[in-house]
């Protein structure tokens, strides 16, 4: 999926915070109710106009960042 597709990042949309596209949910959301412990299924109830598929992709794209031979090129130009 394209990012496009997944994420949004628009100043004028929660002053720049990125979004998924087509909302006004942070993507930080997603990954602080995995964290709690809350399941995929039960964050797209508490926000049903973030696509599942939508979820899946940005954490498929998080994987791949995350597992990349790069990790620490791409670590380095977050820190």
């Amino acid at each position: 999926m394209d990012i496009h597709k997944i994420i949004t990042i628009d100043k004028g949309i929660l002053s720049g915070q990125p979004v998924f596209s087509g909302t006004r949910v942070p993507v930080e959301s997603l990954f602080d109710h995995l964290e709690a412990g809350i399941s995929l299924d039960e964050f797209l109830d508490d926000f049903p106009t973030v696509s599942k598929e939508q979820a899946i992709a940005l954490l498929d794209t998080a994987n791949k960042l995350m597992t990349s031979k790069n990790i620490e090129q791409i670590y380095a130009a977050i820190a």
